[in-house]
């Protein structure tokens, strides 16, 4: 495994007594706790919050995209395991929150496997604390970075839960706006595409600034000074993530649009202005 034993030893907290693993600096913003803020949380520090209230004041649409993204990631979970996929390899999964992956999946399927990924000891720490699988199923938690798929691909953990000769899917939910250009998230997401089986899925959403363009720069140009600057990127270019996957149907369009199963939102996240979520999303499946 990648994590480093020092992530369990919690000797600080912040002023509001939320533990610090031992060589993470809270004074930078990170993207999965802003996250966490946006939807409510109470695993972030001040550094996130303030940041988050900086993005929120130049893009209103921070809120909702968050919750209309975790509506997303459940109606895309549950499809997959309708449709009888059993494996979830879950990258940047953030910081755990209502209709966790492996929840929805084994609600449907009380024997799916999932695996989570983070790059963020805080993140693996609370995953580990809160997240519990079912007794027919599996759950791990693996520290590794998307930016190498093979320290993803290779963990032995992910390896023990997940069978690559069997259709798995591989969700990318709100995490490559976080991969700069000349990190290539074409290669990466290809890196792993060419890892799976035949009738395995790939779930991503991406943030865009076709929808405002002039507010989402605004709000983007607050994460330069977080861990990972965000990178919007029009549908075009999205799409192009795609590639070797054929779409499900309703296809790559704005997250409230996506609900092949007339999936009605139960309210999870609270209420939100479905206008304001300013992130397109689908679903692929490798033929």
């Amino acid at each position: 495994m990648v994590e480093s034993s020092r992530a369990w030893q919690l000797p600080q907290e912040d002023s509001v007594g939320n533990h610090v693993p031992p060589g993470i600096d809270v004074t930078r913003p990170h993207p999965a706790r802003m996250y966490n803020y946006y939807l409510d949380g109470k695993d972030n520090f001040a550094a996130d919050r303030d940041a988050a209230e900086q993005v929120i004041a130049a893009a209103p649409s921070a809120r909702p995209s968050a919750r209309g993204n975790r509506v997303f990631l459940r109606r895309a979970v549950r499809h997959l395991a309708r449709h009888g996929i059993r494996q979830f390899l879950d990258i940047g999964t953030g910081i755990p929150t209502a209709g966790n992956t492996h929840e929805v999946a084994q609600d449907v399927a009380p024997d799916a496997r999932v695996v989570y990924v983070d790059n963020d000891p805080i993140v693996l720490t609370h995953a580990r604390a809160l997240m519990r699988s079912s007794p027919q199923g599996r759950t791990a938690y693996v520290q590794a970075d998307v930016r190498r798929p093979q320290s993803v691909l290779a963990d032995p953990q992910v390896r023990e839960v997940i069978d690559f000769d069997r259709p798995t899917a591989v969700l990318l939910v709100a995490l490559l706006h976080f991969v700069r250009d000349e990190e290539d998230p074409r290669a990466l997401v290809a890196e792993l595409r060419d890892a799976l089986a035949p009738g395995s899925y790939l779930v991503l959403s991406h943030t865009s600034a076709d929808f405002d363009g002039e507010r989402a720069h605004n709000g983007a140009r607050v994460y330069n000074r977080a861990t990972a600057p965000a990178v919007l990127r029009p549908r075009q270019e999205i799409l192009s993530l795609f590639d070797g996957f054929r779409l499900v149907p309703p296809g790559l369009v704005p997250l409230p649009r996506w609900d092949p199963d007339d999936d009605p939102d139960d309210g999870s996240y609270g209420t939100f202005d479905e206008s304001l979520v300013w992130l397109y999303g689908a679903v692929g499946r490798k033929d």
